[in-house]
């Protein structure tokens, strides 16, 4: 499983039967995932004092995409790399949508529904 943070209005705006296309799909070409271990990187770079996500639980073999590891953009300093979906994330391929809020104190870290797998 790989993961996707959104806002979850973003989300909700996703119809059944239809498909999630965030605006790094026609910036970059891909749409930005991670994994359980570096969801937190990108959320304490890019969405501090958000208190609207959420991260999608995605099955990659059922994005009908490529996915590729590759480096971040920008590329993350310790070489960590990064699941790309070279296109839309149907709704089909979410398995689950979790709550992702930074903690007290500062920084995010995975709900405990996902932390506990």
């Amino acid at each position: 499983m790989i993961l996707h943070i959104c806002g979850a209005a973003d989300w909700a705006e996703v119809g059944e039967g239809g498909e999630y296309r965030p605006p790094s799909l026609a910036e970059t070409g891909f749409v930005h995932c991670s994994d359980f271990g570096t969801a937190h990187l990108p959320a304490d770079e890019f969405y501090r004092g958000r208190t609207d996500l959420v991260l999608l639980e995605i099955d990659p073999a059922k994005t009908g995409a490529p996915v590729r590891w590759e480096d971040g953009v920008p590329p993350h300093p310790a070489g960590i790399r990064f699941p790309h979906v070279y296109g839309p994330i149907p709704r089909a391929a979410v398995v689950g949508v979790h709550a992702f809020r930074e903690v007290d104190g500062g920084g995010f870290r995975l709900p405990d529904s996902l932390a506990r797998r």
